[in-house]
């Protein structure tokens, strides 16, 4: 799979969602078109999706939050009769190189974790009203909704049958949020992801597996009922009036590179790394919350955020043999400082929570990205407040010391914001300073002190806040000799091995699905009793059964 994926859309162009919209209820129906596959090779059947599809429902979400605040619920819902949704395409996956299953798994599991959090975050409630099959990954779209009504009739059931009939795992965190969210008893887990049937009716309820059954003839009207109860009982603030989401000022070169108004991304095939610049802003801050308003999808802020979140993305999918990613920055730190002020001292306005709460998510994207990251802070550089978090999400980072020949940029400094204290908390619910402290926690107390004070290198290095500080006689061939070294270890080994070292500390809901899938899926996705010729996923549908090694590993 060699096309270049793009995760940029918008209403026009959905071919598998449509969104309803009366007052603070949306109707989200997936009514997914069988011959809209993002590949060849085979058909989207019983509302099954791919990646394609997923990237719908993620610009969906998005523009729930910022171009329809009012909604307090949304209804989502199968558009198709007796199927709610069959899950991941089983000949998608088949086909798909382990890579791209890979990449696929990520990017599910980040859009369900994005509306599983919009009621806490936004205060927009998800209701899955399930009529029909729900299996697999359709279950999984149900799971991370904040409440489950089921149809109480004969064809309609929640299933997990990944196990049974395909040899994989739930892709999108099933198996966690069953026993970690849903808090189903282990043995009835056990049952339920065992069989290729699903569950139905009040045994599905009884099991916590949803939370309201429902006859058939009343099913639409208590939804609707439902939908208007949690409405009407929603804190979230009424006739709010959102943005629109442009359009992103994107072109792309030759050489694979990409050029956004605010992010520069500069491909380095030859030596295996991509480097993103993120550009400080060129105007003073918004007066207010309202001129930012009026801003939209302009205002720097927001723009940035969208413009990284979609470099992020492509590097991902589109440039998989690019094993490095070295964050820099360019600006002015006080112009940028005050754009993230705004966001703060207005954390009550809907636009400033919900840009602050995208970052947050932009951030995680960072934290999860399967490449080595590395950050330079060089003269000139505006690393302040939601840009310092890059330093304590990459894997290393380098800061200049002192003058450099010729160059007569300011002086490279880093300084900290109170975002950095609790804005953007990553999966394992600390910040990545306390991530990063975690065996020495009064440093976080005595970093709090310095808030608002360019940290010149000596200062930062002192504080812990960087890895190395270089002057001019060592800096280029240290880094150079990092890169060098970088790209000739194994991609595989440094996968796990950054994977492993990033999230120190507690373990949550999150950290969860995303570590057991990183490591399980990952690795039965390369086990012949799965993709093997004779494996599950590779005789599904023929009628004959995977043929396994029955070794216990």
């Amino acid at each position: 799979m060699s096309k270049v994926i793009d995760f940029q859309t918008d209403p026009s162009k959905y071919r598998h969602w449509r969104v309803e919209y009366d007052g603070e209820v949306a109707n989200l129906f997936m009514d997914v078109d069988e011959t809209g596959g993002l590949f060849d090779g085979y058909e989207l059947k019983l509302n099954s999706y791919d990646l394609g599809v997923d990237i719908e429902l993620a610009d969906v979400v998005q523009r729930m939050r910022f171009e329809h605040p009012e909604v307090k619920v949304v209804v989502m819902q199968s558009g198709k009769d007796k199927v709610f949704c069959a899950g991941a395409n089983i000949r998608m996956l088949g086909g798909a190189s382990h890579a791209h299953k890979v990449n696929f798994c990520k990017f599910t599991n980040e859009t369900r974790n994005t509306f599983e959090a919009a009621e806490e975050d936004s205060g927009q409630k998800y209701i899955a009203a399930v009529k029909g099959a729900c299996a697999g990954g359709g279950y999984e779209l149900a799971l991370a909704c904040n409440y489950i009504m089921l149809t109480n009739d004969s064809t309609s059931s929640v299933a997990l049958p990944e196990v049974p009939l395909l040899a994989v795992l739930p892709g999108t965190g099933g198996l966690t949020r069953v026993t970690d969210k849903r808090k189903v008893r282990r043995d009835r887990a056990d049952v339920f992801c065992s069989i290729e049937e699903g569950i139905r009716g009040e045994r599905a309820k009884e099991w916590r597996l949803v939370d309201e059954v429902v006859a058939n003839s009343k099913f639409d009207d208590t939804v609707k009922e439902r939908a208007a109860e949690f409405a009407s009982s929603s804190k979230k603030a009424s006739g709010l009036k959102g943005i629109e989401l442009k359009p992103l000022d994107r072109k792309f070169a030759d050489d694979g590179s990409v050029t956004y108004s605010l992010v520069e991304v500069d491909i380095d095939r030859d030596n295996g790394k991509a480097t993103i610049l993120l550009k400080g802003p060129d105007a003073d801050a918004p007066a207010d919350m309202d001129a930012m308003q009026a801003q939209g999808s302009d205002a720097y802020i927001l723009r940035l955020a969208r413009e990284l979140d979609d470099a992020i993305l492509h590097l991902r999918l589109n440039e998989r043999e690019l094993g490095l990613i070295v964050f820099t920055t360019q600006g002015d730190p006080e112009l940028l400082a005050a754009h993230e002020k705004l966001l703060h001292d207005n954390a009550d306005h809907w636009l400033a929570n919900e840009t602050l709460k995208y970052w947050k998510r932009v951030l995680k994207r960072v934290d999860m990205t399967s490449r080595s990251l590395v950050a330079l802070v060089e003269h000139g550089s505006c690393y302040t407040g939601v840009l310092a978090e890059l330093l304590w999400a990459v894997d290393r980072s380098y800061m200049m010391l002192d003058e450099f020949e010729g160059d007569n940029r300011p002086t490279a400094a880093i300084t900290l914001s109170e975002s950095n204290f609790g804005a953007y908390p990553m999966g394992n619910d600390l910040t990545r300073l306390e991530t990063r402290f975690l065996g020495e926690p009064k440093q976080v107390d005595a970093l709090k002190a310095k808030i608002g004070e360019p940290l010149e290198a000596d200062d930062a290095d002192e504080l812990g806040l960087v890895t190395y500080i270089l002057d001019d006689i060592d800096w280029e061939d240290e880094v150079r000799i990092f890169m060098e070294e970088r790209a000739s270890f194994s991609p595989d080994a440094m996968t796990g091995m950054e994977a492993n070292l990033r999230f120190a500390g507690p373990e949550t809901m999150e950290t969860r699905i995303f570590g057991r899938l990183t490591a399980w899926q990952n690795w039965i996705f390369q086990r012949p009793n799965a993709v093997g010729a004779e494996g599950a996923l590779q005789r599904y549908g023929t009628g004959q059964r995977g043929e396994y090694n029955m070794e216990r590993v």
